[in-house]
């Protein structure tokens, strides 16, 4: 077994990290000195411009993975791409989502197969894929997950089902992969504002409905993640739910 104290900074994969959360989430753990890979699919150059920014201010500590995370295919084949020192990792977080509205009545199985790839297969057959370097490096998983998983979101039925199945899989993963493998989900509330155009002229109403009366910040979810990685060592199976309490309003 490969020695943790070999490496110099543990190795971060983050899934979805060349914008927003994933971002703030890849910017606050390269700050704490750890290594990270900026995984994309559709946003290489925001990618290359954050990787590059990193490595300026670290050489060596930051690389661009492009890779379409419903290509299952090719999935034996990420070790290979990533290279020897980046494949050996210590944490994954499995960020990366697709998030739209599927009427019932309107709803196709190319979308019921798009939302649970992207949210629910992908952190599945990462975490199978790494699973010996995370065993060997005493590593962790997050997911992060959604508070839609517990309490439906209107007109989104295929993507709250998706994110409850990442929540179970949080809970079954944590056994599976133990005793060497800690394994926690992030549940966000009001962080970042939906890219759709369904949340428009909500948000004031979403921010009275949390307990706090206002919305939170992109770094609430990277501390927590942070707190996960660091200072979490007898927590798994967990799902932290960081919304502002809005989960008590449901």
């Amino acid at each position: 077994m490969k020695s943790h104290i070999e490496k110099r900074n543990k190795v971060v994969l983050i899934t979805g990290s060349a914008r927003r959360l994933g971002k703030a989430v890849a910017l606050q753990l390269h700050s704490e000195g750890k290594d990270v890979i900026i995984h994309c699919n559709n946003s290489s150059g925001d990618a290359e411009k954050l990787v590059k920014k990193m490595n300026s201010d670290r050489e060596n500590s930051a690389f661009t993975f492009s890779f379409n995370l419903r290509d299952f295919a090719n999935y034996e084949n990420i070790a290979e791409k990533l290279g020897k020192k980046w494949s050996d990792i210590d944490v994954l977080i499995n960020n990366a989502s697709t998030f739209y509205p599927t009427l019932i009545e309107e709803s196709t199985v190319e979308q019921w197969d798009d939302l649970h790839d992207v949210n629910l297969k992908a952190p599945y057959f990462l975490s199978k894929i790494f699973q010996s370097s995370l065993k060997n490096n005493s590593g962790c998983v997050i997911n992060i997950v959604d508070i839609y998983s517990d309490n439906p979101l209107e007109n989104f039925p295929i993507y709250s089902i998706a994110k409850a199945g990442l929540k179970m899989l949080t809970k079954s993963l944590s056994i599976e992969l133990g005793p060497e493998v800690r394994v926690n989900g992030v549940s966000p509330g009001s962080i970042m504002w939906p890219e759709v155009k369904e949340y428009e002229g909500k948000h004031q109403e979403i921010i009275e409905s949390t307990q706090l009366k206002r919305q939170g910040d992109v770094k609430d979810i990277a501390n927590t993640c942070s707190f996960l990685i660091n200072k979490a060592d007898y927590i798994t199976g967990q799902i932290i739910d960081v919304d502002g309490g809005r989960n008590l309003s449901r």
